[in-house]
């Protein structure tokens, strides 16, 4: 491996993934945030202050670049024009950038809310049509379609990751979305390390017995999640009231940001760690 870039650096996630993506880099990681700082830095890492709704700060982070690990963005619905910097010409900077620098592959943190508006029961793999639940699940869909095309067109690899819930076992909802920390380092790692993936899209999930979600289509990555939130199912359906089966927020994938008003935060409405689900 060779030089990453890792975008967003700053988040919960992207801080959970800046020493292993070092390690994988072979100790030459460039991290950057819109942020000041991310703290102490690793051996062999770098950071860079960056926008990425501008090109041209985006543009200075790729040379010599091999993979860019692609986690920046504003995580949460809001009104069409907050996001469409970070979130939609971010994701085209970044691709564009990568593409003339000679990347090998950009790996994106997508999101299920690019599919949010899906009933829990239906199985879902990563070939169904899309169906956002809101204008971040948009981005997602919007950045999937991008990462296609410059594969088509130009041949530039990309895995676009739909990650669930990456936080603890906190409610029923978390029973299926439930992505562990270790489950998402090995996530990343398959998506940068798989010898060859063309265009490919995998569910960010762990290896929940009530999860819909299909990874069988990506299964050529060896992506083997290893931890079940059934192990917690019973402590926590003995504090939990059962879901109303008409209420959207839980009975679609999208959550809060299937059932909430279009162009306002779903975050606040979900029972996670702030920044934990993409």
């Amino acid at each position: 491996m060779g030089k990453i870039v890792l975008t967003g650096a700053a988040g919960r996630l992207g801080s959970y993934l800046r020493e292993p993506l070092l390690k994988m880099s072979g100790g030459n990681l460039v991290s950057t945030d819109i942020n000041d700082d991310i703290g102490e830095l690793y051996e062999g890492e770098t950071f860079v202050k960056a926008d990425i709704s501008d090109y041209d700060q985006v543009a200075a982070l790729m040379d010599g670049v091999d993979t860019v690990v692609h986690f920046g963005a504003i995580v949460d619905d809001g009104p069409f024009m907050e996001l469409l910097g970070p979130n939609f010409i971010g994701s085209y900077n970044v691709w564009e950038s990568a593409y003339k620098a000679g990347a090998r592959r950009v790996v994106y943190a997508s999101s299920v809310h690019a599919i949010g508006m899906y009933p829990i029961h239906e199985t879902i793999d990563t070939e169904v049509p899309k169906r956002p639940d809101s204008f971040y699940g948009l981005s997602k869909c919007f950045t999937e379609d991008l990462g296609r095309m410059y594969y088509d067109k130009r041949g530039l690899e990309s895995v676009h990751l739909r990650i669930y819930s990456c936080t603890s076992v906190n409610s029923r909802r978390s029973l299926w979305a439930y992505l562990s920390y270790d489950d998402l380092i090995h996530l990343v790692e398959r998506a940068v390390l798989t010898p060859t993936v063309g265009f490919a899209v995998l569910y960010g999930v762990s290896n929940n017995d009530r999860t819909s979600l299909d990874n069988s289509r990506s299964r050529f990555m060896g992506y083997k999640p290893k931890d079940n939130a059934e192990d917690q199912a019973e402590e926590i359906e003995a504090k939990e009231p059962p879901h109303d089966p008409n209420d959207m927020a839980v009975t679609h994938i999208g959550g809060p940001f299937a059932s909430g008003p279009l162009g306002v935060s779903a975050m606040a409405h979900l029972k996670t760690d702030a920044d934990s689900d993409s």
